[in-house]
C-alpha cells in the first residue's frame, strides 16, 4: 500500500466517528423538550386538513384504484446513501449493514403511508393516522438503537447515553422530515397516499 492509499484508508476509518461525534454533538439538543409542540399540531392541522380533503374526494372517485404496494426503503436517499457509504467504507458496513439498521421501520411507514388509512377516512380522522404513523417511526428508530446500543458503545468509544442521544436525533430528524414531506397530495412519491391516484 502507497503512503497516498493509507492516507486514504486513515481519512476512511476517521470519517466515521467523525460523523457520529456530529451527530451526537447535535443529539444533545434531543434531550431538551421540543418547544411549543400543541402549537405545532395546531399550525400542521390548519395546513393539512384542506389536503386531506382532498384526498378524500380523489380516493372516492369512482375510478380511483389503490395501487400494489411500492416501497423505496428510507426514502429521501437514505437508503441509497447508505449504500453509498457502505461502498466507500467497508468498516461503516460491516458495522451498520448493507441497508440502514432502521429499513424495517420505514418499510412498516411506508405500509401505512400507502393507503392512508381506510378509504372512507374523514380529513381529520387522515390527518391523526399519518400523525400516528409519523411517531410510530420515530418510535421504531430509537428502539432500534436502544436494541444496538451496546454494541455502538464498544466500537465506537462513546457513552451508552451518547449513542441513544445519536439515535434520538435521526429519529427526530426523521419524524420532522416525514412531517413536513409527506403531506397528502403533494408531487412526492412519498407523500400521504402514494397508493393512490395523484390529487386533482
Amino acid at each position: 500500500m502507497t503512503r497516498l492509499e493509507g492516507n486514504r484508508a486513515g481519512a476512511r476509518r476517521s470519517a466515521i466517528p467523525l460523523v457520529l461525534g456530529l451527530l451526537v454533538g447535535a443529539g444533545s439538543a434531543a434531550d431538551e423538550p421540543a418547544p411549543n409542540e400543541p402549537m405545532m399540531d395546531t399550525l400542521e392541522r390548519q395546513l393539512e386538513l384542506d389536503r386531506h380533503a382532498r384526498l378524500a374526494l380523489r380516493r372516492s372517485a369512482a375510478d380511483s384504484r389503490l395501487a400494489p404496494f411500492t416501497t423505496d426503503g428510507c426514502s429521501g436517499g437514505l437508503s441509497a446513501g447508505w449504500d453509498y457509504l457502505g461502498a466507500w467504507f467497508a468498516r461503516f458496513r460491516t458495522v451498520h449493514g448493507d441497508r440502514p439498521p432502521w429499513e424495517s421501520c420505514c418499510v412498516a411507514h411506508d405500509r401505512l403511508y400507502h393507503a392512508a388509512g381506510p378509504r372512507d377516512a374523514t380529513p381529520e380522522e387522515s390527518f391523526e393516522r399519518r400523525r400516528d404513523a409519523d411517531l410510530a417511526l420515530r418510535a421504531c428508530v430509537i428502539e432500534t438503537g436502544a436494541e444496538r446500543v451496546h454494541e455502538l458503545s464498544a466500537e465506537y468509544g462513546l457513552s451508552e447515553e451518547q449513542i441513544a442521544g445519536l439515535y434520538r436525533t435521526v429519529a427526530d430528524l426523521m419524524y420532522r422530515s416525514v412531517r413536513l414531506g409527506g403531506i397528502p397530495c403533494s408531487p412526492f412519491p412519498w407523500r400521504w397516499g402514494y397508493g393512490w391516484p395523484a390529487c386533482d
